[in-house]
């Protein structure tokens, strides 16, 4: 019984086995992809993406302070923190636990921030919306506890300023898509 031929294009270079042999599939070590390349050597080069409005584009940019994953830790050690502090507070109450919970969950606020800004800055990925909601709640919170500070807050005012925090967001986020888009035409344009 003769085998059906395959329809799946093969590269230029390709060699096709004969139809009357039987091949043993290689070992994953030696697996090439038909131009004895091995399979996963290039895979680094193939990932990139090629097009400009991909998800992200080229290498991660690289931190002023490069060797050391200065961020990462951050954020660890922040996690950690929080950990603790919410294990301490869960059963000692909050004054016992409460300060180690907030630096810890401050410190993996401030590493998240760094990556995401200078990520965002350099044209590599997008992160408008979570900049945006992120300085609209500053906003927010400054202005709510500004006010309850000096009086008690009416509740039309409260309403009132929703419709400010959503004009501000939608400002913030085109300001910050505009910037991307300039960073990622920048980015484009240096690597070619």
């Amino acid at each position: 019984m003769a085998r059906a031929r395959s329809r799946k294009r093969r590269p230029a270079g390709a060699r096709r086995a004969p139809a009357n042999t039987t091949r043993k599939p290689d070992s994953p070590a030696k697996a090439s992809d038909g131009a004895g390349v091995p399979r996963g050597a290039g895979a680094r080069s193939r990932s990139r993406p090629t097009s400009p409005t991909a998800p992200t584009y080229g290498e991660r940019p690289r931190a002023p302070w490069h060797p050391l994953p200065l961020s990462e830790l951050l954020i660890l050690v922040g996690a950690i923190g929080a950990a603790i502090g919410f294990s301490r507070a869960s059963r000692h109450g909050l004054s016992s636990g409460g300060p180690a919970l907030f630096a810890g969950v401050g410190a993996v606020a401030i590493g998240a921030i760094e990556v995401t800004l200078r990520e965002h800055r350099t044209g590599y990925r997008s992160h408008a919306v979570l900049l945006a909601l992120l300085l609209v709640l500053v906003f927010h919170s400054a202005v709510v506890l500004g006010l309850s500070s000096i009086t008690t807050v009416p509740q039309l005012l409260k309403v009132g300023l929703l419709a400010i925090d959503l004009a501000l967001f939608a400002f913030l986020f085109k300001l910050l898509r505009a910037r991307f888009l300039d960073a990622r035409r920048e980015r484009v344009f240096s690597q070619r």
